[in-house]
């Protein structure tokens, strides 16, 4: 039975609304079966038309959709076929995760046939973070009534409930003594945490230190910053006068002890560092054990005793998430690799490169511009200057430059001597102290843990940034433009998180310019310890997903795709369009190419850097499952078109030689997933594609050894000329061997 709102409707009076205003599932479905679809095969296909969203969002509202489709007669006649597919299941995860549509004898009567669908959609919807929600209190009817086949999973449920409420309270009792700071005053807690803890770990000698435990700390700071962020009103209007007083109030004590000054805050201080350590004990749970619960298909939980433990079903896909570490580790390695061959190219900018000096720093800072340079205009399809939000054009490569140089400025001015100080000193606080003191002792420059300056300062700041040949002093607009680009608006995030505004979250070292008030706030622990490469790309393509010139890049990328198949011989038709079917339209085919007698047809993503097992999960059950379903179709249609259309049958076959296999892949900028079917197609990464067209992989193994420890000789880098020592091909390109060195994972 339906309802809406949770209030009743009698089953007579849905019917009646049916007929009057004819369910469009209803419909496509008569029609699926007239077409000769099989009773499940149509459930189906309408099931991926209701996950697609189908009928268009301007033509049918949400709420109206889930109705038509959750009233839909064949669901109840249906088989287990229907039941236990994947797409039914994503189906009633999405039932699940809204509270306005109710059908319990439906959801009853599937647990009854496919009981394990009706769990993996209670795990994939997250519903056991929301027990308060109608459709848990359904869970828990059903469980009652299928004991067997439940009480387990709700014991399970049940559990990571109450672990998760004992978490967030521990959380909250050490938010309480924060509640007042604003938040430039938390920042400065969290530097002066920064120095103490994240600084000296990052640069131990240790080599057993843990990436993953310091990403886990950044994650806790920058989880805290935007909880002050949410619960903070009208703290943006700053002035030299107020970050005085806060200064003099929570950092000077620390920094200067003395009878004129206040005593240090070490309440407030060891209140923020039992909250990181709260936070990351929260996040470590939410993510090492709720979502493997949620999107791990791979594991089990289950008790043994009073004690939850995980069950390993598929060890081969938990393996895979930690070879994707080593894959982004191995591609770096790449990049950085083609960043020194174009180094001795004539594209190097020799003007650029002595204006910055004979420094060893700024030069690295430049090979690591380039490195994402290549990666961002290579992979993800940008040109070399992008529109930013206030209107300005920034040089892509410059606004790298920047953030990479700000790196280096930071490690030179700030880390080292504080670590030297910290060697000598043995204590976090008299080593900040000599750091404060000598800059204040060199010109009055800020070396406290957090720096800050008005816009006009900042900009002539970095402004020889930006020199050119052209503009030998650098330029101020193109200085604007770059700041623009990190810059995260405090108050305007503040403001949307408040308003519960539909909103992408930036992680600080995304944005790491912080607005507020007319003031630009740095850390200079996080602009020296982060990752540069992925606070680009992220920037870009998780941020700027809507950008005005977001679209135009991914058709780049299929643009530059295409090139470099053309570049190996490949005869290529790029985007496609087929003609329209009666009832199927297969859209644009990005690319289409061949050699050698082997098709390739490719649906070409674009998404960005992934850190989460949801995030990752989300992106195979939506964009690479409906890839899958495009891929499906279009193939279908370049098939028949290679026949039907001579225009098309010419540019690709022009001698019309016999076509030996037909190969049809999703190729997407990220590599989650790597090698999975998807709708009986492979996805494989653009990063592989491009390393097999060009045949250099062995720079993903380190050739030069730069890699091998954290000391690296730049000059003997860019001496060396090995010869390229393997290929992927011993007996020579063809597109037979392409494809056998992409389907067999070569690369």
């Amino acid at each position: 039975m339906l309802y809406t709102d949770a209030t009743p409707t009698p089953l007579s009076c849905i019917t009646a609304i049916l007929e009057k205003n004819k369910n469009i599932y209803e419909l496509k479905f008569e029609q699926s079966i007239t077409l000769g679809l099989s009773i499940s095969d149509a459930a189906i296909s309408i099931t991926e038309m209701y996950l697609a969203g189908k009928p268009a969002r301007k033509k049918v509202k949400a709420a109206d959709r889930n109705s038509y489709f959750w009233s839909c007669r064949f669901l109840t006649t249906s088989s287990s076929e229907l039941y236990e597919s994947e797409p039914f299941t994503l189906a009633l995860a999405r039932y699940m995760e809204q509270d306005k549509i109710a059908c319990f004898d439906l959801v009853h009567h599937i647990a009854k046939i496919a009981p394990e669908t009706v769990r993996r959609a209670v795990r994939y919807s997250k519903l056991i973070q929301r027990q308060q929600s109608e459709r848990w209190k359904e869970i828990e009817k059903i469980a009652d009534i299928e004991t067997k086949e439940f009480s387990e999973f709700i014991r399970v449920c049940h559990f990571f409930d109450q672990a998760n409420r004992e978490r967030v309270a521990k959380v909250e009792i050490y938010r309480a003594p924060l509640i007042e700071l604003s938040p430039l005053e938390l920042l400065t807690y969290a530097s002066l945490y920064a120095f103490e803890y994240l600084v000296p770990k990052e640069f131990s000698q240790d080599k057993n230190t843990d990436n993953n435990e310091m990403q886990a700390t950044w994650d806790a700071i920058n989880d805290t910053l935007i909880w002050k962020l949410t619960t903070t009103e009208d703290t943006f209007h700053i002035s030299e006068e107020t970050i005085g007083n806060s200064l003099r109030d929570h950092l000077s004590p620390f920094l200067f002890p003395s009878p004129e000054l206040p005593k240090p805050r070490d309440d407030i201080y060891q209140a923020l560092v039992l909250l990181i350590d709260a936070q990351i004990e929260l996040n470590s749970f939410l993510s090492q054990s709720v979502n493997a619960f949620c999107y791990d298909d791979s594991i089990r939980f289950e008790f043994s005793g009073s004690e939850l433990i995980i069950v390993q079903l598929l060890p081969n896909e938990e393996n895979a998430w930690h070879r994707n570490g080593e894959k982004l580790s191995r591609l770096h390695n790449y990049w950085y690799y083609r960043a020194l061959e174009s180094f001795s190219s004539t594209e190097i900018d020799t003007f650029l490169i002595e204006r910055l000096g004979n420094n060893e720093m700024n030069f690295y800072a430049y090979m690591k511009a380039t490195t994402t340079y290549l990666q961002l205009t290579e992979v993800y399809g940008l040109d070399k200057s992008i529109l930013v939000k206030t209107g300005l054009q920034v040089d892509l490569f410059q606004a790298l430059l920047s953030l990479d140089l700000m790196s280096a400025f930071y490690n030179m001015d700030y880390i080292l001597p504080y670590q030297n100080y910290l060697t000598e000193t043995g204590n976090s606080r008299q080593a900040l102290s000599r750091l404060a003191m000598e800059g204040l002792t060199q010109g009055l420059q800020n070396r406290f843990p957090i720096t800050w300056s008005d816009r006009q300062t900042k900009i002539k700041t970095i402004q020889p940034w930006t020199v050119s040949e052209n503009f030998p002093q650098g330029h101020p607009l193109a200085t604007e433009a770059i700041l623009d680009f990190w810059t995260n608006d405090l108050k305007a995030l503040s403001s949307r998180l408040r308003n519960n505004e539909p909103t992408q979250k930036p992680e600080l070292f995304e944005l790491p310019i912080l607005k507020m008030g007319r003031y630009l706030f740095q850390l200079p622990w996080m602009a020296a310890l982060q990752n540069n490469s992925t606070a680009a790309i992220n920037n870009l393509r998780r941020l700027g997903s809507r950008r005005a010139g977001a679209r135009k890049e991914t058709e780049q990328i299929e643009h530059r795709l295409a090139k470099c198949f053309e570049e190996r011989g490949f005869l290529v038709c790029l985007n496609y369009q087929p003609p329209k079917a009666e009832f199927e339209d297969p859209g644009e085919v990005d690319l289409i190419c061949i050699k050698d007698g082997h098709l390739l047809v490719l649906e070409v993503k674009s998404t960005f850097l992934r850190k989460s097992t949801q995030d990752a999960w989300l992106h195979k059950t939506n964009t690479l499952r409906k890839a899958g379903l495009q891929l499906r179709r279009k193939v279908k249609a370049v098939e028949t078109a290679l026949v039907s259309d001579a225009e098309l049958a010419l540019a690709l076959n022009p001698n019309k030689n016999e076509i030996t296999s037909v190969n049809s892949w999703i190729v997407d900028t990220s590599i989650e997933h790597d090698h999975e079917l998807f709708s009986g197609f492979l996805k494989v990464s653009i990063e592989e594609i491009l390393i097999a067209l060009r045949d250099d992989s062995h720079l993903l193994n380190d050739p030069d050894g730069l890699f091998s420890s954290k000391t690296i000789n730049i000059d003997e880098s860019l001496m060396s000329k090995k010869q390229n020592p393997s290929t992927l091909y011993p007996n020579g390109f063809s597109g037979g061997c392409f494809v056998d060195v992409i389907e067999r994972q070569v690369v």
